[in-house]
């Protein structure tokens, strides 16, 4: 597996990891505990919205037909009969030359048809009665919501596959689910390998360097909507490192390592998938950075070995482990979603395979323009910073100037 690999393009790469991409596990939570969980059910609504009949002003319910020929001049008079706060329910139906004194969202008294606003009327008192004086016609339904104007009993509501978010939670907990059917989210072991590599909290030193790519690939993996566990540094030993990898294969949902898939002596993970009973879905591809991922799968759990530099890393997260997070949670989207624009700046960097650049997405003149997000090396990481979608640089020629068109993929889209 060292040498002689067979690259492959990433189309085809995400078309041979699709068939083994199903939704996971499901479970019952508590609508108090659900942001951010994906709907493993469809959500109707339970009752029509409003279920009666809704004042949308404070104001007095009438008969429309008692107003016909009302003006500034010559108010109609109608009798005060009741008063109705919202959350009461009217206990008088309104006849012809009576009105209910009524407040926004409250229900709508029987023999109504119609509200008018205060800013519309006058309080007049005579022999001890209280009447409204109506400035102004009124027509029939004006400012009453009808029953199931606005939802119907059985509508479609949410789909599964739905991130549950703030607009969501409020349509959830309007119908009555306290309690929802959600994906589980997939659990994802990250393990760093190289025993070049330090915990974050200890003191720099010559020829080692801090392990930085377990805590984006965390990050990467909570935004996709999984849960994170990441794993001791792996040193540069093959039994070692085979035991814990292994392990881990055993009880989460999916593996990821970073480091040790190229073509070095100390490329560890190359080993391991040498002599395994998994298969290799693929071990080379046609992109930069990143040509070394490969990815495989033992019994039903996906293995993703992606490049140790944090550039190649982030960008094999993207294309690879987030669409199969994405199938898990029931989504239907899974892949970053391209789009076309404007190179902003020269890239004249060309390379046999397609270069998949960080970038920053900016509006221009009613055009959307994505420029590379700092130097476009793989081991650079501060390019990551602040990137909101991947540039595609197509192989060959001379590598694209600025203000011809490109195709880039967005990135940070939670939904």
């Amino acid at each position: 597996m060292r040498f002689g690999r067979t690259a492959i393009k990433v189309a085809e790469a995400q078309a041979r990891i699709a068939p083994f991409i199903h939704p996971g596990d499901t479970e019952q939570i508590a609508l108090a505990d659900s942001s951010g969980r994906y709907l493993a059910e469809d959500v109707t609504a339970t009752h029509d919205v409003p279920h009666f009949r809704r004042s949308g002003m404070d104001g007095f319910a009438i008969r429309a037909a008692d107003t016909r020929g009302a003006t500034r001049e010559r108010p109609v008079l109608l009798e005060v009969i009741e008063t109705v706060p919202c959350g009461d329910v009217p206990t008088t139906e309104v006849a012809t030359g009576q009105a209910t004194r009524i407040m926004t969202g409250a229900a709508v008294p029987e023999g109504a048809d119609a509200v008018v606003m205060f800013e519309m009327t006058d309080a007049v008192e005579r022999e001890g009665k209280v009447y409204t004086a109506v400035k102004k016609e009124i027509a029939p339904g004006d400012n009453v919501t009808a029953i199931g104007q606005e939802v119907q009993k059985g509508t479609m509501l949410l789909e599964k596959g739905r991130r549950i978010n703030a607009g969501e939670a409020a349509l959830l907990a309007t119908f009555g689910y306290d309690t929802l059917s959600v994906y589980r989210q997939p659990t994802v072991a990250i393990f760093a390998t190289g025993s070049e590599l330090l915990p974050v909290g200890e003191a720099i030193r010559p020829g080692k360097i801090r392990n930085s790519n377990s805590y984006m690939l965390a990050n990467q993996v909570e935004n996709a909507g999984g849960t994170p566990y990441v794993q001791q540094i792996l040193p540069d030993v093959v039994d070692e490192a085979e035991e814990a990898i292994f392990n881990a294969l055993q009880t989460a949902d999916m593996v990821i390592t970073t480091g040790g898939v190229s073509v070095g002596d100390y490329d560890i993970l190359v080993d391991i998938l040498a002599k395994w009973d998994g298969d290799v879905l693929f071990n080379k591809l046609m992109m930069r950075p990143g040509s070394p991922t490969t990815v495989g799968r033992w019994r039903d759990t996906f293995l993703f070995a992606l490049s140790g530099n944090p550039g190649a890393c982030f960008v094999g997260f993207e294309l690879f482990v987030r669409p199969v997070i994405a199938g898990m949670l029931g989504k239907r989207e899974r892949e970053l979603q391209p789009f076309t624009a404007i190179l902003g700046a020269d890239f004249r960097k060309p390379g046999a395979f397609p270069r998949y650049v960080r970038g920053k997405m900016s509006s221009e003149d009613g055009q959307v323009v994505v420029r590379p997000n700092g130097v476009d090396k793989s081991s650079i990481t501060v390019s990551i910073v602040d990137a909101d979608c991947l540039i595609v640089i197509p192989p060959g020629g001379q590598g694209v100037r600025a203000g011809e068109r490109v195709t880039a993929l967005k990135l940070n889209v939670v939904d």
